[in-house]
């Protein structure tokens, strides 16, 4: 049977095996939230290096300039959906700006590749 623990006490790989779902959907939130703010900032900074590169032609510019326009875009679009999902959040419930942290999911990462336990076929993990 699944174990009542703390919310925000475990990794998301424990909260899966645990049938946590207010967990699983906490972390997968804040998580998704983060990978959407790096990859616009990267692509930001690949408009830019292709603007430096364009070497004057008018295609590559507009190109690296729409790619910086919407990177943008994007990233106002991340900011501002982790203020709406942070506000109808604490409505239902859910608290995912708490989970919003590089570190935790640096450790969650090396949790989840390290829990292997020596079996590459990963059928030993089971919600039993």
């Amino acid at each position: 049977m699944a174990r009542i623990s703390e919310p925000g006490s475990q990794s998301i790989v424990e909260a899966a095996e645990n049938y946590e779902i207010l967990e699983i959907i906490n972390r997968g939130l804040a998580y998704a939230i983060i990978i959407a703010g790096f990859l616009s900032v990267v692509f930001i900074f690949v408009g830019g290096i292709s603007f430096i590169l364009s070497g004057g032609q008018e295609d590559k510019i507009k190109s690296a300039v729409s790619t910086i326009r919407y990177s943008i875009i994007g990233l106002i679009i991340t900011i501002l959906a982790t203020v709406i999902i942070g506000t109808v959040g604490k409505a239902m419930g859910l608290d995912i700006i708490r989970y919003i942290n590089f570190g935790d999911i640096i450790d969650t990462i090396t949790q989840i590749t390290n829990d292997d336990g020596g079996n590459s076929g990963g059928g030993s993990r089971s919600l039993d």
